[in-house]
């Protein structure tokens, strides 16, 4: 199976080799799969000029990429996971996506002159009107560089990752992508997925060809969708939450619709009206 990222003409970027190694025979999912969802407006959306984070107005550009991250430590805390984080500064990853640093400059330059005069509202509200600074082949690429990335992280943030389904790796390459290094705010979360039944004794409890981990203990899966459901981020982004943590139930292939709703049921159960009982017109014309 060929390499996710082809490698740039230019070389590629000190430290980023396990970028280029990743091939699709390290997932079960579909890499261009991933690479439509996360272009879908439901998710990330898709803007080919720089535009401000609502949160904390760092420039973005195409389904999300951020221009302006430096780079950062992120030590591998999991004595039993082989794989270390990754984390390099944007412009590193802008040069393994084939782009001149150059002209990330330029466009970060202009960014910060158009925040300063219209304040990160303002411009959110104009981000329709901004001339393209990058072409859609040029955001695609910068795209499945971050993809392959938080498909990276992913697998240091799960010793299982090999173990899990196709649709469980993708909900968690999503989450990386989609959260960073904020994943590690969910303790619950990383240390089911880690340590939970059905995964802890895999070499002793299951061969080479037998039926994958996951679908081991159900009970253990809703547990893990469970941890995410009650996050500020799924009450937050729940539309978004709704489509990842259904991709956690194993049953997902089979019927994607159906853990939605089942995710959907739980994040917005139904409300119950105890309103008083309905006078009778008798009683309002009393």
């Amino acid at each position: 199976m060929g390499a996710l990222l082809p490698l740039p003409t230019a070389g590629i970027p000190a430290g980023l080799e396990p970028f280029f190694e990743l091939s699709d025979s390290d997932i079960k999912f579909s890499f261009s799969r991933l690479t439509e969802i996360l272009r879908d407006k439901k998710h990330e959306g898709w803007v080919l000029a720089a535009y401000p984070d609502p949160k904390t107005s760092d420039p973005l550009i195409g389904a999300g990429f951020t221009l302006s991250l430096p780079a950062r430590t992120h030590v591998q805390s999991d004595p039993l996971n082989p794989y270390q984080f990754l984390e390099p500064a944007s412009e590193q990853l802008w040069q393994a996506a084939g782009l001149d640093t150059q002209r990330l400059q330029l466009i970060l330059s202009d960014y910060q002159s158009k925040l300063e005069t219209w304040g990160t509202r303002k411009y959110r509200k104009k981000i329709k009107q901004l001339p393209e600074q990058v072409t859609n082949d040029e955001a695609l690429s910068l795209l499945r560089v971050a993809e392959v990335h938080a498909i990276h992280n992913a697998r240091a943030y799960c010793r299982n990752f090999s173990q899990l389904t196709a649709s469980q790796q993708m909900a968690l390459a999503q989450l990386v992508y989609q959260m960073g290094v904020n994943l590690e705010e969910f303790t619950q979360f990383l240390s089911l997925i880690n340590q939970g039944p059905g995964l802890q004794n895999a070499s002793l409890t299951y061969g080479a060809q037998s039926t994958p981990l996951a679908l081991g203990d159900r009970q253990y899966w809703q547990q893990v969708q469970a941890s995410l459901i009650h996050s500020q981020w799924a009450r937050k982004y729940s539309t978004r939450a709704i489509t990842v943590i259904a991709m956690f139930d194993p049953d997902y292939a089979e019927n994607p619709s159906a853990a939605e709703k089942r995710v959907k049921a739980t994040l917005h159960p139904a409300k119950h009206h105890h309103g008083k009982r309905k006078k009778s017109k008798g009683t309002d014309r009393a």
